[in-house]
């Protein structure tokens, strides 16, 4: 099942007459940056917390519209009525000028840590394989084997220890 993707003019139009904004990122992703008045409710979870006729239309988003699109067939059903994808997603939505709400004191995204986290290990373990011991190598082999079970099992060590640094804990008030 396919739902018809819409401009950000279009979705900015569609909420003044009643339509709602689902968020389908992350909880981490949207604490960063987010549309004012989006309902967060990552792809993860089953439905939408919209009572079934409370809504005119749904239009889905992610940051830049391809997640909307690999789940276009769940949110289809969870929406249970008239549905769209926003085109381009937040970063569409950000170049037609319209509102977002940032929070730069909020950590940067889990998943981007990661990349980071791991491409700076494999780089420091070629670097280090070439100016001290070719043993070094095996730090590069080592991520490069925990991303691919990360990627078939669905497990990622890495942002489990992330999660708990620092600058990942949120402040409760």
């Amino acid at each position: 099942m396919t739902i018809p993707s819409i401009s950000p003019q279009q979705a900015h139009e569609m909420r003044a007459m009643g339509a709602v904004l689902v968020d389908i990122r992350n909880p981490d992703e949207h604490a960063r940056e987010h549309i004012p008045g989006a309902i967060l409710w990552p792809v993860s979870r089953t439905g939408i917390p919209l009572q079934k006729g409370t809504a005119a239309a749904v239009v889905f988003h992610c940051r830049s519209g391809a997640r909307t699109q690999a789940n276009a067939a769940q949110l289809a059903a969870a929406a249970g009525g008239d549905a769209f994808l926003l085109e381009g997603g937040l970063e569409a939505w950000k170049q037609a000028g319209l509102p977002v709400r940032a929070d730069r004191t909020q950590p940067i995204e889990l998943m981007r840590q990661v990349q980071i986290a791991a491409g700076a290990l494999v780089l420091a373990g070629v670097l280090l394989s070439v100016l001290a011991s070719p043993y070094w190598l095996l730090l590069s082999g080592f991520v490069g084997a925990g991303l691919v079970f990360a990627g078939v099992s669905g497990f990622c060590g890495m942002a489990r220890v992330l999660a708990w640094m620092p600058w990942n804990r949120r402040a409760t008030a």
